[in-house]
Formats: C-alpha cells, sequence, structure tokens
C-alpha cells in the first residue's frame, strides 16, 4: 500500500483516537465512533473488516470538486474504519507517472483519460478488476463505457464521474436584459457573438490555464468541431489515428474553433487578448459573465463547481447553459462527453474494498446528493440529481437521439492526448500557424 503524509488534522484525530484506543475496542465500534452494526452503516457491512487502515487516492479533482467527494465518502469510512487519503493535484498526469516510477504510486487513482490508462496497463502496473468487481462493474455500467478501461481484454477501471462537455455558459438575465435569444444552430450562435461583439463587448470568455495540464480546454473545442464538421465514423479514425493528425478535416475543424478563439473581436472577454486565453486559470474562465464583461463561456456541466456561492444556476438565474449547437441539425445532436475511471495500483483487501463502494449504486447516489455531478452508473437514482445544469446533462445521456463520443485526447496515446496536444493548443492560441501545428503533434503520434 502506498504511504502518504497526512495533513496536520488527521494526525490531530489520529491521537485522540489513539487514547481512546481502548474505549473503542470495548464497544466494538470502528475508530469513527460508529458502531458498524448500527442501521446506519447497515450500507456498508459489505465493506466491513479492515478498521484502521488507510487507502490513498491521487487525482486531479480539486478545490470544491475534492471537498464534495471527501463528504460523499465520509460516512463509508465512518462505518468501515478504512481512512481514504485523498490527494488532488493539477499536475496530475506527470506526477502520477512520477510516482509510478519511483516505485510508490497510490492505492487508487481517478484516471480521466484512457489513453494513460491504456499505457498504465500495457506497462503491467495497473491491478486487474477481480471477478467480483467485475460482476459489480458489469452490473452497474454501460458496456460502452466499460470499454474505455478494457486493454487486452482485461478491465482495469470502472467510470466515477461523467461529463456532458457540449454546453454553453451564458446569463438568463443578461439574456432577457439585451434581448438575446439562444441559439440552436451554430450559426445563430455565430450570428450572436457578431451582434454582442458591435456593440464593443468581446461576447466570448475562455481560460485553458491548467498547470501542467494547460491547454486541455481547447481541445475539448476541437473534439466538438470534429463532431460537427464531420462524421462520427471520421472522429473515431481521428481518435485512433486512421487518419493522421494533419489531415485536412482536422484542419477544418481547427480552422472552425479558430474562428472564435484566435479571433480578437470575439476573445477574451473581461481578460485581455487573445494570447490571455493560456494564462486565464480554467476555472475562472467563465467568471466575467458574473459582471457583464462577456456572454458565452463553452465549458462543461462541471463548471458549475467554480461558481461563487451564492450564484442562481438555473434557467431564469445568473447562470445556466445550453447545448453547443451543430452545423447542421439534419445530421443528429453530437454530444461530446468525459469521465474519470477508477483504477487500482494495489491490491490489498482495504483497496479492493473501497474500490468496490466506489462502483456501487450507494456510492453513486450519495455522490450525487451532494450536487454538482452525473455519472453513467445505472444504479443512480435520477431524482437525486438536483442542479439544473446536471439535470440538463442527464436529459442528453438519456437522449436516444444523441451521438456520443468520449473527450478525443483522452482517448489518444498519452504521449499525444495529454502531451502534443495540450502544447500544442497553447502554441497554437499563442500564433502558430495551424499547420504546423498539425504536424507538430501528427509527429509525435508513436510509431
Amino acid at each position: 500500500m502506498a504511504v502518504k503524509s497526512r495533513p496536520r488534522q488527521a494526525l490531530v484525530i489520529a491521537s485522540v483516537l489513539t487514547l481512546a484506543l481502548g474505549a473503542t475496542a470495548c464497544s466494538g465500534e470502528s475508530d469513527s465512533g460508529l458502531d458498524p452494526d448500527s442501521p446506519e452503516c447497515a450500507p456498508y457491512t459489505n465493506y466491513q473488516g479492515h478498521d484502521g487502515e488507510s487507502v490513498s487516492i491521487y487525482a486531479s479533482i480539486r478545490d470544491k470538486e475534492a471537498d464534495l467527494l471527501r463528504e460523499s465518502w465520509k460516512q463509508f469510512e465512518d462505518c468501515t474504519g478504512i481512512e481514504i487519503d485523498y490527494d488532488g493535484s493539477g499536475e496530475f498526469e506527470a506526477q502520477l507517472q512520477v510516482q509510478v516510477d519511483g516505485g510508490n504510486p497510490p492505492d487508487l487513482a481517478f484516471i480521466p483519460q484512457p489513453g494513460l490508462l491504456a499505457r498504465f496497463a500495457q506497462a503491467n502496473k495497473l491491478k486487474p478488476m477481480t471477478p467480483e468487481l467485475k460482476t459489480i462493474a458489469d452490473g452497474n455500467y454501460p458496456a460502452d463505457w466499460l470499454k474505455y478501461a478494457t486493454v487486452g481484454g482485461q478491465l482495469y477501471g470502472t467510470p466515477l464521474g461523467a461529463n456532458v462537455k457540449s454546453f454553453v455558459w451564458y446569463s438568463p438575465k443578461m439574456f432577457t436584459e439585451k434581448g438575446y435569444q439562444v441559439p440552436t444552430t451554430w450559426q445563430d450562435l455565430m450570428t450572436l457573438s457578431d451582434k454582442i461583439a458591435a456593440t464593443n463587448q468581446k461576447p466570448w470568455c475562455v481560460g485553458i490555464e491548467s498547470g501542467e495540464a494547460t491547454g486541455w480546454p481547447a481541445t475539448d473545442w476541437v473534439e466538438d468541431l470534429m463532431l460537427r464538421t464531420q462524421t462520427p465514423e471520421v472522429y473515431d479514425q481521428w481518435t485512433t489515428h486512421g487518419i493522421p493528425f494533419n489531415d485536412p478535416r482536422v484542419a477544418q475543424a481547427f480552422e472552425q474553433v479558430g474562428s472564435v478563439l484566435k479571433n480578437p473581436k470575439y476573445v477574451n472577454g473581461g481578460y485581455g487578448d487573445v494570447k490571455s486565453l493560456t494564462t486565464t486559470p480554467f476555472q475562472e474562465g467563465g467568471l466575467p459573465i458574473l459582471q457583464g464583461q462577456c456572454t458565452l463561456h463553452r465549458q462543461a456541466n462541471i463548471y458549475g463547481n467554480y461558481l461563487p456561492a451564492g450564484t442562481k444556476v438555473a434557467p431564469d438565474g445568473d447562470m445556466y447553459a445550453f447545448y453547443l449547437p451543430t452545423i447542421d441539425p439534419s445530421k443528429g445532436k453530437p454530444v461530446l462527453v468525459a469521465g474519470e475511471f477508477t483504477v487500482a495500483f494495489t491490491d490489498t483487501e482495504a483497496t479492493n474494498a473501497v474500490r468496490s463502494y466506489l462502483a456501487s449504486g450507494e456510492y453513486a447516489n450519495s455522490r450525487a446528493k451532494l450536487g454538482n455531478w452525473i455519472t453513467p452508473n445505472n444504479k443512480l437514482d435520477v431524482s437525486t440529481v438536483t442542479q439544473e445544469v446536471d439535470k440538463l446533462s442527464m436529459q442528453l445521456l438519456l437522449d436516444k437521439s444523441a451521438v456520443f463520443r468520449f473527450d478525443g485526447s483522452d482517448l489518444m496515446p498519452a504521449a499525444v492526448g495529454s502531451g502534443t496536444m495540450w502544447k500544442g493548443m497553447v502554441d497554437w492560441i499563442n500564433g502558430k500557424d495551424t499547420k504546423s501545428t498539425l504536424d507538430f503533434i501528427e509527429g509525435s503520434w508513436p510509431k
């Protein structure tokens, strides 16, 4: 089991629990003070027997989202006595490789890139699902999602949260005041952008800075436009290198994205010029909407986690979102999705207990009740989803007319998807031409 340093608060708690150990042992309670046989601990019976053990989890989820994660499994910790030591980092992708190479991996990780997951699996660094865990996974998740965590016919992980990325955030109050209508086609969206720009306001605000992962929000733009300018089959060929990265069809999507992100009349509302996109944290990208400094921000449903406390997210509120319109509605409704996959680097019984719980319906509903979260777990009680944009996301996930594709950069080999493509997007925003950018990324594809 990987060992991590614990925060001061955890050490203080540990000291207090050590003093109380005798009383705890006599009462049969876990270290948390809860009786494992109490009714409130009944859902956790199958995970007990590991009192006092610690399981480390490493991921890219930070800030408010990380706080919600910790809250979502608190009762599991209290009832089982297993301490979950969670660490979220903006340098997750790079630092996870460092930890693994250094022989000190976390017990579990939430990996959002199937390409990175596959690299660890092919290097025999991941623990495959046990037959018991696979039974849980097969019963709780659609096969289309499980295939993203399957390598060489072996299942290595289960989905955790899901993201619907094809959204544009806006202020319903501002739209009402200005007389703007929610666009339903790409042309309508560009017409609205031009209308706003004519008032001397930059309509779009964007942030693609994310530590060592800087650039990823711009890849989402390209993926959404690949799905809108090309067929789903071409998108699949692109993500698997069935067509080269510098194919003219990819260049077309880049140019369509550039008509917004590299347009000085369109960006960067509230922050500065085009180059300010690369220095604006993605968490802050859409906040100028609340100050009336921009109007539109393309980001996934998770963006609600980064809005200031008290922001009303609703069709008549301070912020809401609409589906990023397609170019030709007659060709269907493409939806870009993503998510994290829980994988294991160790296989202790405590690790497997946490792994099983995170794949369960009990966990899915525990997390969903806290808001700002959706999941492909079919044991989710949809009525527990209360945040308005999350409801919108679930409507899209359940829409049988929608055509879903997973985040393309996440599907690509890690050297490309979370390497040269991220870097390439930054260089491109900063002025590099499209052909040179695509040639650079194509040249990095593993032979």
